[in-house]
């Protein structure tokens, strides 16, 4: 409880940070709706499914929010589309790309290579891609970026709440309902992450960060096992999400770095002076490992989670794979599929909080090292 009290509402801040660095900074990543992106497996009725694309089509960002299928009927939640080019702003639904098959106002998603998902300027076509077109500035709020949006008022509104009940509660009362669940969660940053890592005299100062890390990470992780909206985004499987809490991590680190901390990058005591002068072998390497630090802890959150899902929605997709060849197939499958389904779904919760750990005691320990005692 002294823990969350005397953060007050700061992590609150925090979140408003990463809601407005993320909502800007992802990049759509949608795959096209149209367009063979796998071998198809072709079944005795005639249907076509493609696993490949039913599982990257997940992982990767879109300009709709896809909610089931009826026949070849599409239902799916159409999402603002916000673009800048040549200077003079565009603003309209992701409907009237209808799945990526049209094109509105000399706008389409493309369909090969890099630009594949992704907004371009065509001809008048409305397919071919315009070879002179000049950068698009891209600020539309796709499905990982409501996500976000979402996970961020739902974080925002469980902090005020537990916060106001701290505020006004004695302290020597037992904690109920919200407080109850979360209490054991704060004491558990503090004291096995901030604590350790940083050390009493300095861990206040990090605390609400490593709150609002902790919670959005975990919070995101759970919401990605639900199949449903508004759960079931890959937002800490997106390499843009985890880069920006990378940078955050990062620039959090050099912003408190004390003396010390300075002086052990650039002229490290008790190292021998052939390693510094005259070509400064150490530095460059303590400085080459400032940056590496980060991108470690990018990539680590970002494999874990995709991979995660891959291997899930790999499962599921073997049910109707095995199912387009023979019916009796699919049938004989999917008990064992689902008994390991469900044992990978609680696998991935349990991933889901240790995902959330390592990236705060990383960045705990990050920080632990920019302020060391003098002397240290």
């Amino acid at each position: 409880m002294h823990a969350f009290s005397n953060s007050g509402y700061r992590p609150v801040v925090h979140v408003m940070g990463l809601i407005l660095l993320l909502s800007v900074i992802i990049l759509p990543q949608a795959v096209a709706a149209s367009g063979n992106t796998g071998e198809m497996s072709q079944g005795e009725d005639g249907r076509d499914f493609d696993a490949r694309k039913v599982i990257v089509d997940h992982v990767l960002d879109s300009y709709e929010w896809h909610l089931f299928d009826i026949g070849e009927r599409e239902f799916s939640i159409p999402l603002p589309v916000i673009l800048i080019y040549e200077g003079r702003p565009y603003l309209f639904s992701s409907s009237r790309f209808d799945h990526g098959t049209s094109s509105y106002k000399g706008f389409a998603l493309g369909t090969e290579g890099r630009s594949k998902g992704r907004v371009i300027r065509v001809l008048v076509d409305g397919r071919t891609p315009d070879p002179d077109a000049s950068f698009i500035i891209d600020l539309s709020i796709t499905k990982n970026v409501l996500a976000v949006f979402f996970a961020s008022a739902l974080l925002c509104f469980l902090f005020v709440r537990i916060a106001k009940s701290y505020r006004g509660a004695d302290i020597y009362s037992t904690p109920k309902g919200l407080p109850l669940f979360f209490e054991p969660l704060i004491l558990f940053v503090r004291d096995h992450i901030a604590i350790l890592a940083i050390g009493h005299e300095k861990y206040r100062t990090f605390m609400p960060y490593l709150l609002t890390v902790f919670f959005f990470i975990f919070l995101n992780n759970l919401l990605g096992l639900v199949p449903v909206f508004p759960g079931g985004a890959n937002v800490t499987g997106n390499i843009s999400v985890t880069f920006v809490l990378a940078m955050f991590t990062f620039f959090t680190t050099h912003w408190y770095a004390n003396k010390a901390y300075w002086q052990h990058m650039f002229n490290t005591p008790g190292v021998p002076a052939f390693l510094k002068f005259p070509i400064p072998i150490l530095p460059v390497i303590e400085i080459a490992g400032a940056f590496i630090k980060p991108f470690v802890l990018m990539i680590r959150l970002f494999a874990n989670m995709t991979a995660g899902h891959m291997v899930i929605l790999s499962l599921t997709s073997l049910i109707f794979v095995l199912g387009s060849v023979s019916i009796l197939m699919g049938y004989a499958i999917s008990p064992l599929t689902v008994l390991f389904l469900v044992f990978l779904n609680f696998l991935k919760i349990l991933v889901s909080f240790l995902q959330a750990y390592i990236f705060t005691l990383f960045s705990a320990f990050f920080f632990g090292m920019a302020v060391p005692k003098a002397g240290h």
